[in-house]
């Protein structure tokens, strides 16, 4: 075997691939992206299949039904993606699989991109779904192709968690031996229908299954003992799950402990007869672990029938902190506090201070001109409530523009400014959410409003991307995700269909046309949407056109207006002198619209 450096994902993919995947499908989310597109790059080589799916639940739906047929499927989100897919995961794990199911949800602690930091570990636990999670990329590889063989021999749908520094880390990992799929699927009528009668019976066999599978679990490879001496008896020991076993290893070393360490891949089913062994003889063990305490409500259950008396430490205590990511200094602090001792003080070098760097929309995004659009026709002293969504145009909400009053989830824009006006007869809110998000979970929003009558008004901002995550087609790009160039979906169209009769398309970059289109849709009685249409600046196709700007300093009142309502990072300077013109500049022209002087020159509008 060869070794090659890749990211986590990346061996993930490669797992499921040298597995024998058949299937695949997925909708974007940081931190899990590189999954699937590492997937879809190699899809016509190894001869699989590969989706980008409008959402997580259908992406879930379309695998199950792939995994039901006897074929290896794979599915991969983030883990408020798993959210979206419940439904079909609960029901489908009752029914169980013929061909193997992974599911690839990647948690997020900080969170760095999410709104939660919350732990796949209890959803898999609520669902009755065996969980691995990998401490490293060759491990992740590893538990990926053995998780097709346990998700086929238990007839169950099996998750993958990994977090961050697992998914985004860099290792060697070996190469895998890979050929492509052969398998021929064949969908058999069988007991594949969930009603009640049925969930009653195959509750019971889960509930069995899953006993069986913890006792595997105890045998499994991915769960072993580190720096154990047999020639004596340990007073103290430490447990620890995932990434988290890294940084216990690296502390251990810094700290030069003596302690035996046990690392659990497999925290559900939980692997009891193995963790008995090793606390049975302790008088105290500290738990270390991303996100919640999960292995320690196990441990603390698993103390408890038995009838142990062993004093536990982790997050329940505080001694591990219960938010954000660990690392090798945290943990370090956490040993030493579990030992009531003072933490070790490094020396490294100073770092100089970095400047504070405020989130933005980037120079020439399209969604600013949109933004300032809806601002400038709400009016200045407006109470309209601007309803945000989820994408990187929730940077809406930051001043200048500040035109997000609330973020919730993928689509909820919507169905907000409904709620909202029901509870306040007459209060006006302007919906906002990206093209991807509308047919990820807008949809829905847009039926309820035309179906109940809400005089609604939407603003879609349609840069032909899924951007924030790294420009993903969707189902309005015209592309699948293995490059087949296919008729695009047309926003219009589908207002139409749901019954929307005042919609309008609009470039943003137009200010003054963008503005009475918003107008106009707040006057309408009834569903009125603005499809504020422009593509991505940082699309390829569009950086090589744009052309920068020029400030006339000759006509310039140094009155910073073009600098304080846009935002705009490319344009730096204050009141009193005459603004400058940063290299980021693409030209967009949104400040020429802005500048009362005719004092900008130039770009690209």
């Amino acid at each position: 075997m060869s070794k090659v450096l890749m990211l986590g994902n990346e061996a993930i993919a490669w797992g499921a691939i040298a597995a024998g995947v058949n299937v695949v499908s997925a909708y974007p989310g940081t931190p899990s992206t590189e999954v699937f597109t590492t997937l879809a790059e190699h899809a016509s080589e190894y001869g699989y299949y590969a989706e980008w799916c409008v959402n997580e639940k259908v992406a879930l739906e379309l695998a199950y039904g792939a995994a039901i047929s006897g074929a290896r499927s794979l599915v991969s989100m983030k883990q408020v993606g798993l959210n979206v897919a419940a439904d079909p995961l609960l029901s489908g794990t009752y029914l169980g699989v013929k061909g193997g199911l992974v599911l690839v949800v990647a948690d997020d602690p900080g969170p760095h991109s999410s709104q939660t930091e919350q732990d796949t570990r209890h959803f898999a636990a609520f669902a009755k779904v065996p969980v691995l999670d990998p401490s490293d990329p060759q491990e992740a590889m590893a538990m990926t192709m053995q998780a097709f063989d346990i998700s086929e021999k238990y007839h169950l749908p099996v998750i993958i968690r990994p977090t961050t520094r697992v998914c985004h880390a860099g290792q060697d990992v070996d190469m895998p031996l890979v050929s492509p799929v052969s398998i021929q699927a064949h969908f058999e009528k069988d007991d594949w229908v969930i009603f009640p009668p049925v969930s009653y019976r195959k509750h019971g066999e889960l509930l069995k299954t899953l006993d069986e599978l913890g006792q595997c679990f105890c045998d499994s490879e991915f769960n072993y003992i580190v720096g154990e001496n047999p020639d004596r008896d340990y007073n103290e020991g430490i447990i620890c799950s995932g990434v988290s076993y890294q940084y216990v290893a690296e502390a251990i070393k810094r700290l030069d402990l003596d302690l035996p360490l046990m690392k659990i891949g497999t925290p559900y089913p939980f692997p009891d007869n193995i963790v008995l062994d090793f606390v049975k003889n302790k008088q105290h063990i500290l738990v270390v672990e991303e996100q919640d305490a999960v292995v320690e409500d196990h441990l603390l259950r698993l103390l408890g029938i038995n009838g142990l008396a062993v004093c536990v430490s982790g997050k329940l205590d505080h001694c591990v902190s219960g938010v954000g990511e660990l690392n090798v200094n945290a943990v370090e602090e956490a040993i030493c506090r579990w030992q009531g001792r003072e933490p070790v003080t490094s020396v490294t070098a100073s770092k100089p201070e970095l400047p504070v760097r405020t989130p933005i929309l980037s120079a020439g995004c399209p969604h600013r001109a949109s933004f300032y659009a809806i601002r400038k026709a709400a009016g200045k002293k407006s109470d309209i409530v601007f309803t945000g969504d989820i994408g990187c145009y929730t940077l809406g909400m930051m001043p200048p523009l500040s035109a997000v009053d609330t973020c919730l989830c993928m689509g909820a824009a919507i169905t907000q400014a409904q709620g909202i006006g029901r509870a306040e007869p007459g209060r006006k809110s302007i919906a906002v959410l990206g093209d991807s998000t509308f047919y990820h979970s807008g949809l829905p929003g847009v039926v309820n409003a035309v179906y109940n009558q809400y005089p609604l008004t939407l603003v879609v901002l349609d840069n032909s991307t899924t951007a924030m995550t790294g420009f993903q087609p969707h189902p309005g790009t015209g592309i699948t995700a293995m490059g087949e160039a296919v008729e695009a979906l047309n926003i219009e169209s589908v207002l139409e269909g749901f019954g929307v009769r005042w919609y309008k398309t609009v470039d943003p970059g137009d200010l003054d046309l963008a503005v009475q289109t918003v107008r106009e849709a707040l006057a309408y009685d009834g569903v009125s949407v603005v499809i504020m249409k422009s593509p991505c600046v940082n699309l390829p196709s569009v950086n090589k056109e744009r052309k920068p700007i020029r400030i006339i300093a000759e006509q310039c009142k140094e009155c910073g207006l073009c600098v304080t309502e846009i935002g705009c990072p490319a344009l730096v300077g204050e009141k009193g002198k005459l603004p400058l013109v940063m290299d980021t500049c693409v030209g967009c022209g949104l400040c020429k619209a802005v500048c009362p002087f005719d004092a900008i020159e130039g770009g690209n509008a």
